[in-house]
């Protein structure tokens, strides 16, 4: 007996920060459009208990004991309705580890959904969500998939409509950057000056909503992305052989330090990777549609 569950990457085709918060968080407006990057995780009873393999590129980097956000699924799930989490959980990884493109989220909500299915709790989809925004911001959007507007520090979410299929191009960097750190960059550089309440723009919405390749790619921002190039400046040097090659927009995805190229259509997306392969500025390249779907028993 086994689940596999398939989970999509995100990018953040608007993210606006608000100031820190008390609890160290920030408010955000953050649209997220999943893509068709995907993990792929599999669940198994486990006599041995809790057990966390992973293949795939990059898959050393991989945390494989409870700090793993798919084994603290399965440890939340297995608390709730009074069970031991004896599992297996495998990841085959195909999304960017540390990459800003949500993958540790990916696979939470993956063995989230996995285990549910497996052990049969009979969780409603409202619970599996604030399990969800329990274990991680992100971890809500990759359990919908789709694209949505995500407030509160982006684990409550709105769907939003998209109108059409948007073509992008991923430059993995050759390391990763923190999350944490890119936020404590962002309150550093912020310091001493306003900063506005998040809001998702309505031009921005209005874009996604026509599937207007050109009118989103006029509209999207990343508000931590002068954090991201200040701890990693070379990705800069990314962004301007993305754009030289046609790229209708370069920006950071999310934390970062994978960047993302909105293109026109397949044929634009086949040129820029190219042209980002033969750059010499990142490590990898790959391209991907979204809106792409969320969780989904496979």
């Amino acid at each position: 007996m086994s689940v596999t569950v398939r989970v999509p990457a995100k990018v953040n085709v608007q993210l606006s920060v608000g100031a820190a918060r008390a609890d160290g968080f920030h408010d955000l407006a953050n649209v997220f459009l999943a893509v068709g990057l995907y993990d792929d995780i599999t669940v198994t009873p486990s006599p041995q208990g809790l057990r966390v393999t992973c293949e795939g590129p990059d898959a050393a980097q991989v945390p494989l004991d409870t700090s793993n956000l798919a084994a603290r699924a399965a440890i939340e799930l297995a608390r709730r309705y009074d069970r031991t989490p004896d599992v297996h959980i495998h990841i085959a990884k195909d999304i960017p580890v540390a990459g800003g493109m949500a993958g540790g989220s990916a696979d939470g909500a993956g063995a989230l959904l996995g285990c549910d299915a497996l052990w049969g709790t009979g969780a409603t989809r409202e619970e599996l969500l604030e399990m969800c925004a329990e274990l991680g911001s992100d971890v809500p959007f990759s359990f919908v998939g789709g694209a949505a507007l995500g407030v509160g520090r982006g684990e409550l979410l709105t769907p939003l409509e998209v109108g059409g299929v948007f073509h992008w191009v991923f430059a993995v960097a050759e390391r990763g950057l923190s999350t944490p750190a890119v936020f404590r960059e962002f309150d550093r550089l912020a310091e001493g000056r306003d900063i506005p309440e998040p809001a998702a723009s309505p031009e921005l919405l209005a874009a996604l909503a026509k599937g207007d390749p050109e009118a989103l790619a006029a509209t999207v921002t990343n508000d931590l992305q002068p954090a991201a190039l200040s701890l990693f400046p070379e990705l800069a040097d990314t962004l301007a052989a993305g754009r030289a090659a046609g790229a209708l927009a370069a920006l950071v995805s999310g934390s970062g330090p994978t960047t993302a190229f909105l293109t026109r259509d397949p044929d634009a997306a086949q040129r820029v990777a190219g042209a980002l392969r033969a750059s010499g500025t990142c490590r990898t390249v790959r391209m991907a549609q979204g809106p792409a779907e969320g969780a989904t028993i496979s």
